[in-house]
């Protein structure tokens, strides 16, 4: 069989995320390898029938020597591999998962990015020098002709055009990662007082949870009876993480409430009524596509990624970008018409059915895969 390798820098988001894709490889015929870096998941990717492979990777480094030990066990692992083709998942693991094709011949690579994140959105100075390091390095590892790039949103397309990384007939639009409609099932809407907008996200500046936090305000000198909470933990990996003592003082205020990372995400969702992300920029929103699976209505920012799910007055409300005051504004009008949420839910869960579901998603990857030649 024909192997294909996919380049991840954690096991678990490969398991979060990368599962329709790795399965529509196997639909097309290649033997499906994952090169990580490998902490509690390796039993489970192997447990699907794939073969695990340890990369000494850290994801969170920016440090020159780490970077480059990176790249060498890379080089060694495609030596090792020889796969035919490579699919390389998000800006680190693309550019050098592209540096070890490049060096050992692999005959085709795929290339997702999965949103630009933070080099590309960052307004920092070491941000600004990084993306203009980072920007020549990927149009010399993405200009091979049997190089292609997977974007999750149209507006990455033309980013990633316009600065000359790729050209349209090698870039493809794959609108998300996937979501299991089983494990996400749509449910009705709930019946009880208060109304309920949660927030699934890492605790980020740039998810947009200083607006959540104005709003909630606006919301309460308003006599709006919402209660907004906030799911998911810091991310100390990321330079906009939100301290925890900031979260824990919104929480002791009353604000919104904090309830930290949690696994029972469908269930939150089946017990809301209203999902929330404000993010300044996303590849596709995960969290909202889970939301949309359970039949809730939506709110976002007018940004990057959201509005390619969010269909404002359609699922939900596009918002303008960090405006505080239209996002209370969008989640009174939803806590007060119940009759509305419905009508945006059933609609969100039409959409995830038709284009965003896992076997949407595994179809037209294994439309892609099987045009691969296997010579």
């Amino acid at each position: 069989m024909p192997k294909m390798l996919f380049t991840v820098t954690e096991d678990w988001a490969f398991c979060s995320h990368r599962l329709p894709t790795a399965f529509a490889a196997r639909d097309a015929g290649f033997d499906v390898v994952v090169a990580a870096r490998m902490h509690d998941h390796r039993e489970q990717i192997e447990r699907l029938g794939f073969r695990a492979v340890a990369w000494n990777i850290q994801r969170e480094s920016l440090k020159p020597v780490t970077e480059l030990a990176a790249v060498r066990d890379l080089i060694r692992i495609y030596r090792e591999e020889r796969p035919d083709a490579t699919y390389h998942v998000a800006i680190k693991a693309i550019m050098y998962g592209s540096i070890a094709a490049r060096i050992t011949g692999v005959k085709r690579t795929f290339n997702l990015f999965s949103g630009l994140g933070v080099v590309f959105i960052s307004r920092t100075l070491k941000f600004k020098f990084i993306r203009a390091t980072v920007t020549p390095v990927l149009r010399w590892a993405l200009k091979p002709a049997n190089t292609h790039l997977h974007v999750q949103n149209r507006d990455d397309r033309e980013t990633l055009i316009a600065h000359g990384i790729s050209t349209p007939e090698r870039t493809d639009l794959i609108p998300g990662s996937g979501i299991d409609t089983d494990e996400y099932p749509q449910a009705p809407a709930p019946d009880a007082s208060p109304v309920t907008a949660v927030v699934v996200s890492r605790m980020l500046w740039d998810k947009g949870i200083g607006e959540v936090v104005q709003a909630a305000r606006l919301l309460q000198a308003r006599g709006v009876k919402l209660k907004i909470v906030l799911v998911g933990a810091p991310d100390p990996a990321n330079p906009s993480t939100i301290p925890q003592a900031q979260l824990e003082s919104w929480a002791a205020e009353g604000v919104v409430e904090w309830w930290g990372r949690r696994n029972n995400i469908a269930e939150i969702f089946t017990n809301c009524d209203i999902a929330v992300l404000p993010s300044y920029r996303e590849g596709m929103p995960r969290s909202l596509l889970e939301a949309a699976s359970t039949g809730r209505p939506m709110v976002a920012f007018d940004a990057v990624g959201c509005r390619d799910l969010v269909r404002d007055g359609h699922n939900g409300f596009l918002v303008p970008f960090q405006d505080a005051e239209a996002l209370a504004d969008a989640l009174e009008t939803l806590t007060k018409d119940r009759d509305l949420r419905v009508r945006f839910g059933q609609q969100a869960r039409m959409d995830v059915e038709t284009t965003f579901s896992a076997d949407a998603i595994r179809k037209r990857m294994t439309d892609i895969f099987k045009h691969i030649p296997h010579d």
